[in-house]
């Protein structure tokens, strides 16, 4: 039995990785930000879990929720990176953030590191990418200037698959980090609102994202990063292998991260 964390557990593939963990036997921490989808994922998962409430795109919340983990676990196995946004009415944070890096990158990032002591060299931290990448403008992740929804969204994912790998080479002995595009406009609320479409079938997502969790597969696959429309191990963007986009972009990481907490 693995101790497994998912963030964004409440809907969508989150939910769906849950309730297939729980049905195998984990132990499963459900995070959401709705005490009410919280209550409904936990009857819905069944099974073994706890859950934890924290709005990823205050860091402060993000703090907290690592805090009561950390009071109730001496031991984490995995912790699955899922939640994101894409397009939401007010994308603006109280701090004049846009809440796609926040939510996207810089929570689960933190989240990770607050954790990293309970993962040990044996863990696992599977983090959602997406095939929409794209170069990261820092003064977009800084705040300093405004992107549309898609911009903000790929440069994001391309955000978390460089703290991914740049991760990776500061744990060479563990634990594992890799990142994972689930799949292409799965049938997800976020596929729904942001692009107006039913999306392919949320088993696609989920699957992969067990197979991250726990298969040999990806025992040796720190730093790597998982194309599922292509179902292998791929390149990201460009940019992630531009080591001075990467410094550049790692450097702002932990400085916004200092600034909002």
């Amino acid at each position: 039995m693995k101790t497994i964390l998912i963030t964004g557990a409440t809907d969508g593939i989150g939910l769906l990785t849950a309730q297939k963990l729980a049905a195998a036997g984990h132990h499963i921490l459900l995070h959401g930000r709705s005490q009410a989808k919280l209550e409904a994922a936990v009857q819905s998962v069944g099974g073994t879990t706890e859950s934890y409430i924290a709005d990823l795109s205050v860091l402060s919340e993000v703090d907290a929720m690592a805090d009561a983990i950390i009071a109730k676990h001496k031991r984490l196995d995995v912790v699955i990176n899922n939640a994101g946004v894409y397009k939401i009415a007010h994308p603006i944070t109280a701090e004049g953030h846009d809440s796609r890096f926040v939510v996207n990158t810089l929570a689960p990032y933190h989240l990770t590191r607050r954790l990293l002591p309970l993962l040990g060299s044996e863990g696992r931290v599977v983090n959602l990418s997406s095939a929409a990448q794209a170069r990261v403008d820092v003064d977009a992740m800084a705040g300093k200037i405004r992107l549309d929804d898609f911009a903000a969204y790929a440069q994001s994912k391309l955000a978390i698959t460089i703290w991914t790998q740049e991760m990776a080479h500061q744990h060479p002995g563990g634990p594992v980090f890799v990142a994972v595009n689930p799949g292409s406009l799965l049938a997800s609320k976020m596929v729904k609102e942001g692009f107006g479409v039913a999306g392919n079938d949320l088993n696609i997502g989920a699957d992969i994202l067990i197979k991250a969790a726990l298969s040999a597969d990806f025992a040796n696959a720190s730093g790597a990063y998982f194309d599922n429309d292509g179902a292998g191990f791929s390149a990201p963007n460009a940019a992630a292998a531009d080591a001075t986009h990467v410094k550049a972009v790692m450097e702002e990481i932990e400085k916004q991260i200092e600034l909002l907490l």
